[in-house]
């Protein structure tokens, strides 16, 4: 059974439709992230599920329960980290936890939690002195203080620099350990593929695709990219060009100078065809590379725009 159920969920602001038809179920341990360009209806979409809108129309079930009925039970069932948080400067991080649980019946250990955001070793300094990879930790510990079912991450590591970042996918990959639900949205396409059990990508309002990091990719086409660099000049990555144009298994090619771009839907098979003519007629080859489809291939398809950070 789906641990959070969203049907139909409508809002407009004025004469702007900010969610035309957005549908899901999030199952039970999942992390489950949520993309979209700016404007598309991510933000609002979760508000809505955190009870912080309300939608016009459609339906929301956290754990069972709808807002409409239930919203302080579901209060003590959702964790949130916001992309804004307010945290108290002048407190230490051990202190601004130990305030937050007073909040909620039955709140995990402070302990536990500064073990499980690396804070143990910062719990006596004070918020004002701590870093930005620091305060994101603190933040995304005080929204797992109270030991909610489901926990929301808007865009965790905006901002972070890469080692800032990994460490909140450790808190992520925790949380999903220990059997809790995370709903995140990002903005960065490697952390959505590493850290997502599924992917929802939502555009002017709507789901647009929902599935699988692997099964998105899958659904694009089977071409892989293979990029040859000759040291041989242009005239030997010419002939190679003209070889892999009379192979079954090559879409197109592009060829700049030196370099040629291949597209095969068997690349091993066609690279083993292009080292055997390489060998062949003497030709040297500087570089050589297969890029695999990513997640931002897949969002680029779906929605026809170019990913931002």
């Amino acid at each position: 059974m789906a641990i959070l159920e969203v049907n139909g969920l409508r809002k407009t602001f004025g004469t702007v439709t900010a969610v035309e038809e957005i549908s899901f179920g999030v199952e039970p341990g999942e992390v489950f992230t949520i993309i979209g360009p700016n404007g598309a209806g991510k933000t609002t979409t979760l508000e809505m599920i955190e009870g912080l809108q309300k939608p016009d129309a459609g339906t929301i079930t956290v754990c069972g329960l709808d807002w409409r009925k239930d919203a302080d039970r579901i209060k003590i069932k959702i964790g949130v980290q916001p992309q804004s948080s307010a945290l108290f400067e002048l407190l230490t991080v051990e202190e601004n936890l130990g305030l937050f649980a007073t909040f909620y019946p039955d709140p995990l250990k402070t302990e536990d939690v500064l073990r499980m955001i690396n804070l143990t070793e910062h719990k006596n300094k004070r918020v004002k002195q701590l870093s930005g990879g620091q305060r994101q930790r603190l933040a995304i510990g005080l929204g797992m203080i109270s030991n909610p079912e489901i926990i929301f991450l808007d865009e965790p590591t905006t901002g972070l620099d890469p080692q800032a970042r990994r460490n909140i996918w450790d808190i992520i990959l925790e949380l999903k350990r220990i059997g809790k639900t995370t709903i995140l949205t990002t903005h960065y396409m490697e952390e959505a593929e590493k850290l997502s059990d599924r992917v929802c990508i939502v555009d002017q309002g709507r789901v647009v695709t929902l599935d699988t990091p692997a099964a998105l990719i899958d659904k694009l086409t089977k071409e892989r990219e293979i990029r040859l660099t000759m040291l041989d000049g242009e005239e030997a990555a010419k002939e190679t060009e003209w070889l892999a144009l009379n192979q079954p298994a090559i879409a197109r090619t592009e060829r700049e100078g030196s370099t040629l771009r291949i597209w095969s839907v068997q690349p091993e098979e066609t690279l083993y065809g292009i080292f055997g003519f390489t060998r062949e007629r003497g030709y040297r080859v500087e570089q050589v590379s297969i890029r695999e489809l990513s997640l931002e291939d897949v969002f680029i398809a779906f929605t026809g725009k170019e990913w931002r950070d």
